[in-house]
């Protein structure tokens, strides 16, 4: 037995195999059920009891030699097949597109470049804030019905914890710590509690500018708002200032550009009016400065803010707010060109 054994040893270190059908022929010529590993365990009966320790280690050694011959013989040729099918196996399986930034992103990188070549520097703040940074800093009274003006989200109550409703609480931070002049833009995410629909959505975002020095007018606020919109949306385009109301500002006025799809001559865009609103904007109340520590018999200053979403809407002819949010790449891919 032991002498069968040491030649089928001798013979599977010599086998070779040139294709995966030879190697299958090996596999059932030795260890198969009727191969003659298999045929070794069954004559193992026959063996005297004194050989029987030696024998059996000597047969499951040649079993393991004939497996691992035969596996390896195997994956020679699954090695040459992948090679021979031209794949690159370090390849990503799928081709992987780079993306593209965000129109909302597009729009308020190219306000901010503005108002940056007019020598505002940019400022942001916490999006979870105090009722006095939101509300009280901005004079806006307890019980006052102005805060109805916002449906806000609280996070506690008493003291009042809220999700800012505008970047406005970053100017009373900036002007908490810093001395005139200043002169800063605040873009940011805002939250309000509104029903989600094609024209309003509960998170937006917002960018406010602040100017407070000696002498500033509101001849001041006119002439910057009017460079920021010919930059905008071209060197044609016109404004207008209609009078209106902001606890924080006074005197107040809503700013409207002349309509950028029909050239002012009315469309169902601009509601056949030939003007598109965009933003708000005043001078800073005297109560706001004097809450900040900041003299208003020396310093004035004005405000404005506005949505980006509403901005960016009309500047790609986008009717609906919920697709900034979607992710949905059919529409972001649109705006590949725009980066």
């Amino acid at each position: 037995m032991l002498d069968k054994i040491k030649t089928l040893q001798a013979e599977i270190e010599k086998v070779v195999a040139s294709s995966v059908e030879e190697v299958d022929e090996l596999r059932i010529k030795y260890i198969s059920k009727k191969g003659s590993i298999n045929q070794l365990f069954a004559d193992f009966k026959y063996v005297p009891a004194e050989q029987k320790k030696e024998v059996g280690q000597a047969i499951n050694i040649l079993k393991n030699l004939a497996l691992n011959k035969i596996n390896l013989l195997k994956e020679s040729f699954d090695v040459a097949d992948s090679g021979d099918s031209g794949n690159d196996l370090t390849m990503p399986g799928e081709p992987i597109k780079l993306g593209t930034r965000h129109p909302l992103s597009l729009v308020k990188n190219e306000i901010i470049a503005i108002f940056a070549r007019l020598g505002f520097t940019v400022s942001e703040g916490p999006e979870i804030e105090d009722d006095w940074h939101v509300f009280s800093a901005l004079n806006f009274p307890p019980e006052h019905p102005a805060r109805d003006m916002q449906d806000t989200f609280f996070i506690e109550k008493n003291p009042d914890v809220l999700l800012r409703t505008h970047t406005s609480s970053v100017q009373i931070r900036v002007m908490e710590h810093s001395e005139p002049p200043i002169r800063s833009i605040f873009p940011g995410r805002v939250f309000r509690n509104e029903a989600i629909s094609a024209r309003s959505h509960c998170i937006f975002h917002q960018i406010e500018g602040l100017y407070v020095d000696e002498n500033v007018s509101f001849a001041d606020l006119k002439q910057t708002l009017l460079q920021f919109a010919k930059e905008l949306f071209g060197e044609g385009t016109k404004i207008r200032l209609r009078p209106s109301y902001f606890p924080f500002t006074e005197p107040s006025a809503e700013m409207d550009v002349s309509c950028t799809i029909c050239g002012g001559k009315g469309c169902n865009v601009c509601k056949y009016t030939g003007w598109l609103e965009i933003l708000g904007c005043g001078m800073v109340d005297p109560n706001v400065l004097e809450g900040c520590n900041i003299d208003s018999r020396k310093y004035t200053g004005f405000a404005f803010g506005m949505g980006i979403e509403r901005i960016t809407m009309l500047r790609y002819g986008i009717k609906d707010i919920r697709h900034f949010f979607e992710n949905d790449v059919r529409f972001l891919k649109q705006f590949e060109s725009a980066t």
